[in-house]
């Protein structure tokens, strides 16, 4: 597997075209050889890095954070604590995003209590939404 088209390295790897193409430009994979023909020629080591950044993108790591790992990734003798330190840093923004989308979900789940299920004059989610205050006042909370 050292001759593929860029269809063919999209394909193996579930990626777009234009992503891949995208990871190129921002230095993340490296440019492939050419043909004569100018065609794009892919090898295993793309494949494989592709497939790393690919895996890191649906954890959730930024490009500046996979293109850390990557270059560590070239260097297998060294200790892992700068890849952990990149992972916690990541971890703790993710533990955030969970906070906040938990008071999200208790601020929805407060305003369908609150509804009535009436019409729409008198609809308890519409008069949140038009004036927050509302919900800072029925509640205690800010949001």
């Amino acid at each position: 597997m050292t001759d593929l088209s860029i269809g063919e390295l999209a394909r193996r790897v579930a990626v777009k075209v234009p992503t891949i193409r995208y990871y190129e430009q921002i230095g993340l994979l490296p440019a492939p050889p050419r043909t004569e023909g100018r065609q794009r020629r892919y090898g295993s080591d793309h494949v494989a890095r592709l497939g790393f950044i690919r895996h890191a993108r649906e954890l959730g790591f930024e490009v500046e954070a996979i293109r850390e790992l990557l270059s560590l990734s070239a260097r297998p003798e060294q200790p892992c604590e700068p890849a952990d330190r990149i992972v916690i840093r990541h971890l703790e923004g993710v533990e955030r995003r969970i906070a906040q989308l938990e008071l999200l979900r208790s601020e929805l789940r407060h305003m369908l209590d609150d509804c009535q299920h009436g019409q729409v004059g008198e609809c308890r989610i519409i008069q949140v939404l038009a004036d927050h205050d509302l919900c800072r006042n029925d509640h205690g909370r800010t949001g």
